[in-house]
């Protein structure tokens, strides 16, 4: 933030997750002082409230924010009346029903349910011997590779002798090379499946 404000930068900050923060730690990138000088923060329904795909989400542009003495919340909404027709009111209407208090239980449920299975992956990694990180404030785990593999050979291995998916992390630049992510987004079934075969493929 100190940064920011400092070399005049705006922060692009991605809330995308904010419901799986377990830890004591910020939701918002406005519960930091400072923040609605600097930062732009991105809210999507998708992660909490299983909306992928329905392109439904918000921005928050602090009036506070300027380029100069122009506001960037105005230079925004221009360019979104210019260019944009808005979420259909189906979606909109399911996305104001995620805020009701039906709609809260329901998203903590399937954020806990998340939360569960990526805590399946994270306890069953550890137990097969690789160095594990995540599934804490979100739902991805990331391994470690076996020494002397690459991601994507890890990748073939898993897919050839367990039959699982997962990502690559040189697929996230250089520094996740030698890295490995698994998702909590799925069933608990097929969760503890997975688990289980890459133990029995790699585990000591």
């Amino acid at each position: 933030m100190e940064y920011a404000r400092t070399n005049g930068a705006v922060i692009l900050y991605d809330a995308a997750y904010e419901a799986y923060i377990t830890e004591d730690l910020p939701h918002s990138i406005f519960e930091i002082e400072g923040a609605k000088e600097c930062a732009i923060e991105f809210r999507s329904f998708s992660k909490n409230a299983g909306f992928t795909g329905t392109r439904c989400a918000f921005t928050v542009i602090p009036k506070e924010l300027k380029v100069g003495e122009v506001s960037v919340a105005s230079l925004w909404n221009r360019r979104h009346t210019t260019k944009f027709n808005g979420v259909p009111y189906i979606v909109q209407r399911g996305a104001e029903a995620v805020y009701s208090p039906e709609g809260k239980a329901q998203v903590r449920e399937l954020v806990d349910f998340y939360m569960n299975n990526a805590r399946i992956i994270r306890e069953g990694l550890a137990q097969a011997g690789f160095s594990v990180s995540g599934g804490v404030n979100s739902p991805y785990v990331w391994l470690k590779v076996p020494e002397g593999m690459t991601s994507w050979d890890f990748f073939d291995e898993l897919l050839d002798k367990a039959n699982v998916v997962g990502t690559p992390g040189s697929g996230f630049g250089p520094s996740g090379e030698g890295y490995f992510r698994l998702t909590g987004f799925g069933t608990a079934e097929a969760t503890a499946e997975a688990i289980e075969r890459i133990k029995k493929v790699f585990g000591k």
